[in-house]
Parts: structure tokens; C-alpha cells; sequence
């Protein structure tokens, strides 16, 4: 293998496959990272088994080959060079990754590729490299940039607790109307659905993906082609999902395109339909920013007191507008009283909520103003945007116990 790329779009690869890197393995392949050179592109990939990433970058290739080598030494080494040409050649019979930039050169000791993971890819493609595994299932076509937010806006409300796999997953249900995902940790509930503009899946399919992959795909999404669909591909007699993410490929510092391929979790995802609350004795409209920004300063005396905020709502009468009232309080550092104007229609009610839980769901929307629907204290609170339509967005949040 002989082949010659950007440093820029080796080390932009490096860092996209990077993080599917196994850390705990007993098989010492998985701590590496693919080095394929084929069909005049380059191919770095990596798995841990449960989530496999492909970035295909451009490249001069002169002799096709691949070997794997030690991730963690080979991105350390190539994010150390200059912005020029690396040059790169394999020693076959020593399974050794020659490097050169400008005046840097390293010798790298890999391992054989045939004893690399075979990641599937989704075909359909002359540059796919023949020898791989085709994933055949239902196909669809999603916007990255509404696909990326859609994943911001459930994916931490996904629980970190692995004696709960259920709860660490995002139940992705595709119909033939709307793409809807859900997420909780059992202490809140994230829920965002959007139209599909190019229906695929003539019934209903739901399917449970790890959190952490669409983490993932939302990260290396953040670099991809705008005006080209995200293509996804579901099967579940294999239980795997896999998206194909088309990049900037004329841009330096770039990639052609990405394969991501997740696991799916096997499991039954909880009926969260049951902990939304159907109705509501308080509705209070606010500014986003501002309610946000409360949040923030209370929670600086609240971390100290298990994060707990009292919120508290005030309607409205001929001598005041409406108010909310956020507390944060502390017995070592003090307290914090932040007021608010809002529109509150119904009843007062003082409510204790999880300050962190605040501050996660106002960061992730972009409407100016937010609804929060309350029955009493100790019912769990439901916060939408205003202006996104009724089942667009929904986030519910449980109370820490009732004020005192």
C-alpha cells in the first residue's frame, strides 16, 4: 500500500471514526484503527462491536492495501503535523505503516486487516468496496440538519445507568407520516417528531437506538453536505441500524462520507404515554432566554442542595402582571430568588424541579417562548416551545418532592 493525503482530511477522519475505538476489548484488533486504500480513496474505520464508523477521505493512491494500526498513537502522531501532504507505505512483511510529513517521519507496527471486524456498509455505489458486507433493510432519506437537532433535543434526557440498557436508548419510531423520537432516564421525558417528507416504510416500525450512537451520528453530522439526505437504513431481522452521511468532500479538512452502524437494543421500551399528563390546572407562557438564564443562577446555590429549584407561579391580576419565581437554596452558601414576568393562566402553585433538568431541555430549543403546564406539586410538569406545533415537541419532567 503507497498512498498520499492531506494532513487536514487525515486527521478530520482520524477523528470522526476515533470515538467507535474499543477501550476494554481482550481483542487487541478493536483498539485499532483500518487503513484501507482502494478505488482512489481511503478508508479509516473502527468498532467496538456495538457501533462501527467508515470515513471515506480523499486520497492519491498509488498501490491499494490495507493494515490496521493503534488509534490512539496514530491520531496523537498525525494531529502533531504540519498542514501538508503525508505520505504513507506498508511494509507487508512486517505489517509496519511508514509516515512522512515534511520533515516528520514515524514507523508504526499494525496488525493484519483480515483479522479487522467486517463493518456493513450500505452499498449502492461503485466506490463501495466489493469485499464489504452490503446491509440490505428499509430505506428512507432524513435532512441532516433537522435529523442533528431532532437528536439534540431527546438524546440527554437518555439515561448513562448500564444496569438499565432499555433506559440508555432512544425508541426511533418510523411511520409512514412522521419520524418520532423518545427518551428517559425515568426521572424525565424527551419527545420530538417531525413530518416525513419522503415516506419509506409503509407501516409502522420502532426500533430502540443506543444513545450513544445517535450522539454520534449528531457529531459527525455537524460536518455534512447540507443539500444532500442522510440515508438510513433499518433492518431488524439483524437488529442494526446504519447511516450513510455525505460530506464537504471539496473542502480541505474534510470527508467524502461517513457509515455509521449501531446495534440495536432488544428490549421493550417503557409506555411513556402513560406519565404524560393529559390535562393541566396551570399554564405559564415565558421567555426562554430569560427562564434559562434564572435557571443557570439558581442552580449555583441548588448543586448544593441536590439541585433542587422551587418554581413558583404567580397569575396575574389588575394591579400586576403574572410572575415565576425560581429559588435556589442552600444551608453552607446561601439562597438566590430570581423573578420573572409571564403569562399564567390558572391556578398559583409552587412546584420543586431538578435545576440540571431545566437547564438541559431550555438549551436545546431555539423558540423565543416556552410553555409550562403544571396540575400540582407533586405531578410531574410538562415544557414545550410555543410557536412549534402541538405534537412537535414535548418534555416532561418529574418534581423532587413537594415544597415545604
Amino acid at each position: 500500500m503507497r498512498v498520499s493525503c492531506l494532513q487536514e482530511n487525515l486527521a478530520k477522519g482520524l477523528s470522526v471514526v476515533g470515538r467507535a475505538v474499543s477501550t476494554r476489548s481482550t481483542l487487541p484488533v478493536l483498539a485499532n484503527i483500518l487503513i484501507e486504500a482502494r478505488d482512489g480513496e481511503l478508508r479509516l474505520a473502527a468498532t467496538n462491536l456495538d457501533i462501527g464508523v467508515s470515513c471515506w477521505i480523499g486520497a492519491k493512491i498509488e498501490d491499494e492495501g490495507a493494515v490496521t494500526v493503534p488509534a490512539r498513537l496514530l491520531a496523537e502522531f498525525v494531529n502533531s503535523l504540519p498542514p501538508e501532504t503525508i505520505d504513507m507505505e506498508l511494509v507487508v512483511r512486517t505489517q509496519t505503516l511508514h509516515l512522512r510529513c515534511a520533515r516528520y517521519e514515524a514507523n508504526i507496527k499494525g496488525l493484519d486487516a483480515s483479522e479487522f471486524p467486517i463493518i456493513p456498509s450500505a452499498g449502492g455505489s461503485d466506490e463501495i468496496d466489493e469485499a464489504s458486507e452490503v446491509l440490505e433493510g428499509t430505506r428512507t432519506e432524513l435532512q441532516p440538519g433537522g435529523l442533528r437537532k431532532m437528536i439534540e433535543q431527546v438524546v440527554f434526557a437518555a439515561s448513562a445507568d448500564e444496569s438499565r440498557p432499555t433506559l440508555t436508548g432512544v425508541e426511533v419510531t418510523f411511520s409512514p407520516e412522521r419520524l418520532t423520537m423518545a427518551a428517559t432516564d425515568g426521572y424525565r421525558l424527551s419527545v420530538r417528531s417531525v413530518a416525513v417528507e419522503q415516506p419509506a416504510f409503509k407501516e409502522s416500525m420502532t426500533v430502540i437506538i443506543p444513545s450513544r450512537s445517535l450522539s454520534e451520528l449528531a457529531r459527525i453530522s455537524a460536518d455534512a453536505d447540507e443539500e444532500r439526505p442522510v440515508q438510513v437504513i433499518v433492518t431488524e431481522n439483524r437488529n442494526q441500524v446504519l447511516f450513510q452521511i455525505w460530506g464537504k468532500s471539496e473542502a480541505r479538512g474534510s470527508f467524502h462520507r461517513v457509515e455509521l452502524v449501531s446495534q440495536l437494543i432488544d428490549a421493550r421500551f417503557p409506555d411513556y404515554h402513560a406519565i404524560v399528563p393529559k390535562s393541566h390546572n396551570t399554564r405559564t407562557i415565558v421567555d426562554r432566554a430569560a427562564l434559562l438564564n434564572a435557571a443557570r443562577v439558581a442552580f449555583l446555590f441548588a448543586r448544593d442542595n441536590a439541585n433542587i429549584v422551587r418554581v413558583a407561579v404567580l397569575p396575574g391580576d389588575d394591579t400586576r402582571e403574572g410572575q415565576m419565581r425560581l429559588t435556589g437554596t442552600s444551608s453552607e452558601t446561601g439562597d438566590n430568588v430570581n423573578e420573572l414576568d409571564a403569562m399564567v393562566e390558572g391556578e398559583e402553585l409552587e412546584i420543586a424541579f431538578n435545576a440540571r433538568y431545566l437547564i438541559d431541555v431550555l438549551g436545546q430549543i431555539d423558540e423565543p417562548q416556552v410553555v409550562l403546564e403544571t396540575t400540582q406539586s407533586t405531578r410531574p410538569g410538562t415544557i414545550r416551545p410555543v410557536g412549534l406545533g402541538e405534537d412537535e415537541f414535548l418534555h416532561v419532567i418529574m418534581p423532587m418532592h413537594p415544597p415545604r
